[in-house]
C-alpha cells in the first residue's frame, strides 16, 4: 500500500539553473539605483529570497532610494531577466530525469517569483506541459516564503492535505516554509559547504537522486528520520 503524495517544486536553483541570470541582472540594477550588490551576494545571502526585501536590506545598510524609482526598476530588470531566461535558462542537472520518472505524481511549481517569470522558465526548459497550470506564485497568492500560506494555498489547490505533500527546494527560506506547513521538506542541498539543511528536512545533493528518495516515502517503509541530516 502506498501513501499519496502530492510533489511541490520549488522553481529557481531547484527546477532551473535561473540563479545565476537573476543575480546577473539584479546586480547591475540594484547598483545603478544606489545600492552596491554583486551577483554573489545573492547566492551567498539572498538565495531565494523576495526581491522587495533584498532592497529593504540594502537600503539599511546603504541609505534609501526614491520609492518611485523601485516599481520601474524592478519591472525593467524583470524584463532584461525574461528576455534572458527564455534564450540562456538551462534546467538543474538532474531536474528532467527525475521529473520524467516522478511524473505519474501530481505536481506543482511553487515559488517567490512572478507567474510570468515561472512560466518564461518552464517553457524555455520544456517543463511547461509537465506543471500545465499548477503554477502557484507569492506574487498571486500576496504571501511569500518563508511564511508557510505559500505552500499551504499550493496544496489546497491541489486537493491535498499538508501532511501528503512533499516540497522540494534548494533554498533554506523555501525549506523552512515547507517545515512551517507540516509539509515533509526534501532540501536539494547543492552547496553543502555552505548552506546547513535545517532540522527535520531530508537532505540531497543532486536531483538525481530524489526518485529514490519519493519512492520510498511514498511506500512509506523508513523513517523519516533515516533521510535527515
Amino acid at each position: 500500500m502506498t501513501r499519496p503524495l502530492c510533489l511541490l517544486f520549488d522553481c529557481d536553483g531547484t527546477l532551473v539553473d535561473s540563479e545565476p541570470l537573476l543575480a546577473s541582472e539584479m546586480s547591475t540594477a540594484l547598483t545603478a539605483a544606489g545600492l552596491p550588490f554583486k551577483a554573489d551576494d545573492y547566492i551567498g545571502e539572498f538565495r531565494g529570497a523576495r526581491f522587495r526585501r533584498i532592497v529593504a536590506t540594502l537600503e539599511q545598510r546603504h541609505g534609501s532610494v526614491d520609492p518611485r524609482q523601485l516599481e520601474p526598476l524592478e519591472a525593467e530588470m524583470r524584463a532584461n531577466l525574461n528576455r534572458r531566461l527564455a534564450t540562456e535558462l538551462s534546467p538543474i542537472v538532474g531536474a528532467a530525469e527525475a521529473i520524467a520518472a516522478l511524473s505519474h505524481y501530481p505536481m506543482g511549481v511553487v515559488s517567490n517569483g512572478p507567474e510570468n517569470k515561472i512560466r518564461t522558465s518552464l517553457t524555455a526548459t520544456g517543463f511547461d506541459a509537465i506543471f500545465g497550470d499548477h503554477l502557484f506564485s507569492a506574487y498571486s497568492a500576496n504571501c511569500w516564503k518563508p511564511d508557510p500560506c505559500l505552500y499551504l494555498h499550493a496544496a489546497e489547490r491541489m486537493g491535498y492535505a499538508p501532511e501528503q505533500c512533499v516540497v522540494v527546494e534548494d533554498a533554506i527560506v523555501g525549506v523552512k516554509a515547507g517545515l512551517a506547513a507540516g509539509m515533509i521538506v526534501v532540501h536539494l542541498n547543492r552547496f553543502p559547504d555552505v548552506d546547513e539543511t535545517p532540522e527535520g528536512a531530508i537532505m540531497i545533493t543532486s536531483m538525481f537522486q530524489l526518485p529514490t528518495v519519493i519512492t520510498r516515502l511514498a511506500m512509506d517503509r523508513v523513517p523519516l528520520k533515516a533521510y535527515a541530516r
